[in-house]
């Protein structure tokens, strides 16, 4: 369905500071807002309520750009506020830095028909029309900046109708996938998650014509977030509740597990927190396996198994990508790239007797809410598991030990690995420890080449270099990996292809 407009009745000024709030949350740098209306309509209520919303501050000063003509400010996304009305010639807008302004952020202009030939052709227009007691607003624009208006809207009615209409929303994080999440709080001061995970189009074909979420087998929807966040729970582990949920739209709100991490104000990992961390994977493995999770009378969640096939594509990312990236833009030859794939299959064949279990994909410390005041299991808050499968139990012991995000001393992460197989050892007879030792080896290794291949593509492909300073820590964790006798092939390969793990 073509959007070409909103059409918004605005009861009260409330409703105007609403209505900025929830712009705040669907606009992008590159967007110019223009803002119409006669005097008193509430165009610089809305404004000043954009503005407090993306400073997520309510006490923010918002000075009156009238005699001033620009007032700019350095938040999240920068924004620049103009006021038209003084303004001389259309031309004065160059001198006022506005093109900068909107290359970098978000322009906010009231009075735009006053230099209505300068502005960008594809501005999204809101005009705000007395209607009786109350206000209408009118939005126009290009329809994909309509859609993001327009999703934000859909939130604030789904929470509207689930008795958090009134809460204020704010950006919380948006991470490497198409989620987002914000923290909604009440004038009491409680606070929730919203997370935002609409469905999306299939990407292209990678394998068997299959894109690659499908392969690896990547959640595409709330329902596994929801199904697994259930499991967890009756296992005695503390995972968010979820207090609303809008399938169909993909909108859920969670319970807000608190924002302690299990790092110091260093960045440093916190070992009290990291060995909780690793009890809770202890106990996890020692509930019984459920691969059917009811989540509504409609929906029953099958968990998929980490197979052999989503194992290899994930491998492949230091092919497609790292590789690529360290020869100045040279690939894997043919014969590199099947030696490598012959490689994988007998280490993943290696894997078919291993002890296996839930895996939650991305057991480290960005998914980890530390809780004080909680007792035993339920200090760890977990977050971030709704791409769980089953497979070696290996996997998610290797994601704490060797922490993606911040670099785990040797002998913390020693520490933790005994810690867990002691546990391990108490509740099962006969635990296999040698053979987890293997499967750990060959599980860091998968993770860390998927890792080395996702940090460069996630700067080539979509705009984000920030990841490759993870890049150093990531080939040192490889490099301990492939010192696992049964990961011989896989260093001659990484020494033949000239992959120097110093100067990563």
């Amino acid at each position: 369905m073509v959007i070409d407009s909103i059409v918004l009745t605005l009861a009260d000024e409330a409703a105007t500071i609403q209505l900025g709030e929830d712009l705040a949350l669907a606009l992008k740098p590159g967007d110019c807002l223009a803002l119409s209306g006669d005097l008193g309509a509430g165009k610089s209520t809305l404004a000043r309520a954009f503005l407090r919303a993306m400073a997520d501050d309510p006490d923010l000063e918002v000075p009156s750009p009238t005699f001033t003509l620009v007032q700019s400010y350095e938040l999240r996304i920068p924004v620049a506020h103009f006021d038209l009305y003084r303004l001389g010639d259309a031309s004065e807008l160059e001198e006022l830095g506005f093109d900068e302004a909107l290359a970098d952020g978000i322009c906010l202009v009231e009075w735009p028909e006053l230099a209505d030939a300068a502005l960008p052709g594809n501005r999204i227009r809101l005009q705000l029309v007395h209607d009786g007691e109350g206000r209408r607003a009118e939005i126009a624009g290009p329809e994909a900046d309509l859609e993001r208006i327009g999703r934000s809207l859909t939130i604030r009615r789904f929470l509207t109708e689930n008795g958090h209409g009134a809460d204020r929303r704010r950006y919380l994080t948006g991470d490497a996938s198409l989620r987002a999440y914000e923290t909604l709080m009440r004038s009491d001061g409680t606070q929730f998650v919203l997370m935002d995970w609409p469905r999306h189009p299939e990407g292209p074909p990678v394998l068997d014509g299959k894109p690659y979420p499908k392969v690896a087998h990547l959640a595409e929807e709330v329902l596994p977030f929801v199904a697994i966040a259930r499991y967890l729970q009756d296992c005695g582990l503390r995972a968010p509740g979820v207090l609303a949920a809008d399938y169909e739209n993909g909108l859920l709100v969670l319970e807000h597990l608190g924002e302690a991490g299990v790092l110091d104000e260093r960045g440093q990992p916190i070992a009290e927190r990291y060995q909780a961390a690793v009890e809770c994977l202890a106990h996890l493995h020692g509930a019984p396996v459920v691969r059917e999770i009811p989540v509504t009378a409609e929906h029953l969640h099958t968990v998929p198994d980490f197979d052999p096939v989503a194992m290899k594509i994930e491998t492949r990312l230091i092919l497609d990508w790292y590789l690529p990236w360290k020869r100045g833009g040279r690939s894997a030859t043919d014969l590199e790239r099947q030696r490598y794939s012959e490689i994988w299959d007998g280490l993943i064949d290696r894997l078919r007797s291993s002890e296996r279990h839930l895996l939650l994909r991305d057991y480290h410390s960005p998914n980890l809410i530390w809780r004080q005041a909680d007792q035993d299991l339920s200090r760890v808050g977990l977050i971030d598991f709704q791409d769980a499968m089953i497979g070696p139990t290996a996997y998610d012991v290797a994601s704490l030990v060797q922490d993606a995000r911040v670099t785990i001393p040797p002998a913390l992460g020693e520490d933790l690995l005994n810690r867990y197989l002691t546990l391990r050892h108490a509740q099962q007879t006969g635990f296999d420890e040698d053979a987890f030792r293997t499967a750990f080896a060959i599980m860091s290794a998968q993770r860390n080449c998927k890792l080395a291949g996702l940090w460069v593509r996630l700067k080539q492909r979509d705009g984000k270099p920030g990841y490759l300073k993870h890049m150093p820590r990531t080939m040192t964790y490889l490099a301990t990996a492939l010192a696992h006798p049964a990961l011989a092939p896989l260093r001659e390969w990484m020494a033949e292809a000239g992959i120097d793990f110093s100067e990563s």
